[in-house]
């Protein structure tokens, strides 16, 4: 995916996340290990989010490999302790379609 569709799709899935009552910390944080597309709060808890576009759901969400989220969970915690916070978070998706967005709370392996 080209890096303006990439932009696209976070436009979107921050406006989505807005309209849902979280607050936008941060953009594009970046680490050795990968990118961090959204930082965002909402009941005291952060939120680290992944944004993921394509022309369905499974075709989306399938680009979140075990590999892509273990560097992703790297990055989160070198925010973390670059920002000496000690707080409840989560680690999220956002899959955007052209037909609806989805947003998936504390993704695991």
């Amino acid at each position: 995916m080209s890096r303006s569709k990439g932009n696209i799709a976070e436009d979107k899935a921050c406006s989505f996340l807005y309209d849902n009552g979280f607050t936008i910390v941060e953009r594009n944080f970046y680490s050795r290990f990968g990118e961090v597309d959204i930082i965002a709060s909402k009941d005291n808890v952060l939120h680290f989010i992944e944004v993921k576009s394509g022309l369905d759901y499974e075709s989306a969400i399938q680009n979140i490999s075990p590999s892509k989220l273990n560097k992703f969970i790297k990055t989160v915690h070198v925010h973390l302790k670059k920002n000496a916070l000690d707080v409840d978070f989560m680690i999220d998706a956002v899959v955007v379609t052209p037909k609806e967005i989805h947003l998936l709370e504390n993704i695991t392996l």
